[in-house]
């Protein structure tokens, strides 16, 4: 039973330094605890170590039996005694040693699990926040270009405006001349309207000069 304890000490050693230690065998092993905690493998790793646990409790309660015998009987202790006491005694540290192995290795693949996930964790934010600024890198390219679009129809506009405004400078202009002109025009017409009527007050005068003289004539 002492080697059979020995060799489970010394495995829990060397998964302890494979956890230490990264290698291709700390995947393995890791996976291999995974599938051990799953399903029925709790409740059998549980059971074993109870089992161990009541060894180790069996045999300290032996080493306490034979102390207590060695003290009835005495200060002479039997060599039978003694070496049942060194058995129990090297029984017990082997299995607490083999309960304390266990449960490091346990909390080490925790631990390493917790990193793992925490790990892919920390990259799944970091890949968000680049896809987050390649979205914001890609919607202020896009703002760039519709600006850039938005200042060539304002470009365009303007020049539209321009061209625009520079035909009712023309219109405006062409209207003052006309307006102008018409005011020549009406001035002119006023003008040979006065002549007309100067014209026909001459000839009414002249046509009253005629009938007189044409009058005095026939007396």
């Amino acid at each position: 039973m002492i080697q059979l304890l020995f060799t489970v000490i010394f495995s829990e050693m060397a998964m302890i330094l494979l956890f230490v230690f990264k290698s291709p065998f700390r995947k393995l092993l890791i996976m291999s605890l995974d599938r051990v905690k799953r399903g029925r493998g709790p409740v059998m790793v549980k059971t074993v170590a109870g089992t161990v646990f009541l060894v180790l409790m069996s045999s300290v309660y032996s080493m306490v039996k034979i102390q207590k015998r060695g003290i009835d009987v005495g200060s002479v202790v039997n060599p039978t005694d003694q070496v049942l006491m060194a058995k129990h005694l090297l029984e017990a540290t082997l299995m607490g040693s083999i309960l304390f192995l266990a449960l490091m290795i346990d909390r080490l693949h925790h631990y390493i699990r917790e990193l793992r996930m925490r790990r892919k964790s920390m990259e799944a934010v970091k890949k968000q926040n680049r896809s987050f600024e390649d979205g914001k890198v890609e919607e202020t390219k896009n703002l760039e270009a519709e600006v850039s679009t938005l200042r060539e129809k304002l470009k365009q506009l303007q020049y539209e405006l321009e061209v625009k405004s520079k035909e009712v400078n023309t219109s405006e202009a062409n209207a003052v001349a006309l307006s102008k002109q018409s005011e020549g025009f009406l001035l002119e017409y006023d003008r040979l309207l006065e002549e007309n009527q100067n014209l026909r007050s001459q000839l009414q005068s002249v046509d009253l000069r005629l009938s007189r003289s044409t009058s005095k004539k026939n007396t």
